[in-house]
């Protein structure tokens, strides 16, 4: 039998609640831990990531998702992006402590409601989805406790490489936006954004953080992907030759989902990703 236990944690910098869920089989043993981080303009329940969750419970697995602080989510709210303000005010320096504060809380007997006896924590993985994959990479090269890592069509950089003239201009005016086609927002990303990047070169400059990388990792990538494309996981792949890549040749950016998702099964192309990874790690145990 499933279970699901959602909780919440609140940043101690910002002080702003973000919720997280566990979906796990009550076996009575320890089992080990992934965790999975969306991407830009994402969130922990979007489409078919549910069926993910549930899928990863089946393989013995305790599947933890998030959703980052600032990615315009608001805990209680709808569920959908809603607090722009929030959104905009979002850069790769909070998403990373974020996500360090959900494996210190998972590391800490009462800070969630998961009994310690459930979790393997020297089993402990990350998946990161597009730009939540960049962001798994860097907090995996940070954080030792990190046992292996899968990327879903990861950006190779995360360095905002717009245009000098956009980049002036946004600088000047402080804000940027960005549409969300399929809410129809426009969403704002304040200028803080490259100012964080370039602050915090030494910590987010992930081409030269990548080669130092010492935990075993997966590349998936779809070739059509249409947001991120295939020479992103070439280039992964070059920065860490040892690292497995895997292609799916019908994967779109998102593994053929949508939100909502209202099949009862996953996308096929979610669901190789999601094989592929969870035998990655088994492998590894």
């Amino acid at each position: 039998m499933i279970t699901h236990v959602e909780f919440t944690l609140t940043g101690p910098a910002h002080g702003r609640p973000f919720a997280a869920d566990a979906t796990y089989q009550a076996t009575g043993q320890p089992q080990p831990v992934v965790v999975f981080l969306h991407g830009f303009k994402g969130f922990k329940d979007w489409g078919h990531f549910g069926l993910l969750a549930d899928f990863f419970a089946e393989q013995g697995f305790v599947f933890v998702k998030l959703n980052l602080s600032h990615n315009g989510v608001v805990v209680g709210g709808t569920g959908d992006l809603e607090d722009l303000e929030a959104f905009g005010h979002n850069n790769f320096c909070l998403e990373l402590d974020d996500l360090g504060q959900l494996l210190d809380a998972l590391h800490t007997p009462g800070a969630t409601p998961l009994p310690p006896t459930l979790l393997d924590l020297k089993r402990l993985y990350l998946i990161g989805h597009s730009r939540g994959g960049g962001i798994v990479l860097l907090k995996a090269g940070e954080d030792p406790r990190v046992r292996a890592v899968a990327t879903w069509a990861a950006v190779a950089d995360l360095h905002p490489r717009w245009p000098a003239e956009i980049l002036a201009d946004w600088q000047r005016a402080g804000v940027l936006h960005v549409p969300n086609v399929r809410t129809g927002q426009q969403l704002p990303l304040y200028y803080q954004l490259a100012e964080n990047y370039f602050a915090h070169l030494p910590r987010l400059d992930l081409p030269s953080r990548l080669p130092r990388l010492r935990q075993p990792l997966l590349l998936v990538h779809g070739e059509p992907d249409e947001t991120v494309p295939l020479t992103a996981a070439y280039q992964l792949k070059n920065q860490k030759p040892d690292a497995e890549l895997l292609i799916l040749s019908d994967a779109p950016h998102n593994f053929g989902g949508a939100h909502p998702w209202l099949a009862a099964q996953l996308p096929g192309p979610a669901r190789a990703a999601a094989e592929r990874t969870a035998a990655f790690f088994a492998g590894l145990a």
